[in-house]
């Protein structure tokens, strides 16, 4: 869907400058420098208007997130987030990158990742099209070279193809499939799972996810850890 250009856009933006990675490439391997501590760093991919990143930095301030989003009216709507995670927490530990990252191992050595959020990702339905989608196999091999000993991926879609896809690519990785939950909120409280993973998951959502959830749609979930 084509998202309305906000009013006053670059203005906008441009208050909210500081909130904003310019050219993330150059922090490649210096993540902790640019935060100014050695907290672990989260990335989530594709964050839309910044809910659930906002939600994750509010709940750990003792972690740093970074949030990517690729379209800028969109993106400004993360970054008035990230203003407010830093005034209410004291700390700037949340930031937005906007672009769309095709390769994260350009902005991100080896190992300097604790954990990556797929919230809602673009199923690109067309099989023609299966490259596309941010758990192709290729990808998810990036990532995990990405992340450090025990990083994880999170990844939550409505969409049933895609996550039966992720299943398959998942399994042709080297990761330790977690959790796999077809309903996460059905299948979580019936189980009465105690899992504190799953506990965040129910927790933190995104915008997609309560819509789809105030729908009566199954929100699927699938946690991924390096071995």
């Amino acid at each position: 869907m084509r998202q309305r250009r906000a009013k006053n856009l670059e203005e906008k933006v441009e208050a909210l400058a500081s909130y904003q990675v310019e050219n993330p490439q150059k922090f490649f391997g210096r993540w902790q420098e640019f935060f100014g501590n050695q907290n672990p760093i989260y990335l989530e991919i594709g964050c839309g208007k910044g809910q659930f990143a906002l939600r994750q930095a509010l709940a750990h301030p003792n972690r740093n997130y970074i949030a990517v989003e690729g379209q800028i009216s969109v993106a400004l709507r993360a970054m008035e987030k990230a203003a407010l995670a830093e005034q209410q927490t004291g700390r700037r530990n949340l930031v937005i990158i906007c672009a769309f990252v095709n390769d994260i191992g350009e902005l991100f050595q080896e190992g300097e990742l604790a954990g990556i959020y797929l919230n809602f990702s673009d199923p690109w339905p067309k099989d023609r099209h299966y490259k596309r989608r941010l758990t192709y196999r290729s990808r998810l091999m990036s990532y995990m070279k990405a992340l450090m000993p025990e990083g994880f991926i999170e990844i939550k879609t409505d969409n049933d193809n895609l996550f039966a896809f992720t299943q398959e690519e998942a399994d042709s990785c080297s990761f330790l499939p977690v959790a796999c939950v077809a309903d996460l909120y059905g299948d979580t409280a019936s189980s009465g799972s105690t899992a504190v993973f799953l506990k965040e998951a129910i927790e933190i959502t995104t915008e997609y996810e309560d819509k789809f959830r105030s729908q009566g749609l199954p929100i699927h979930y699938m946690r991924l850890e390096k071995k």
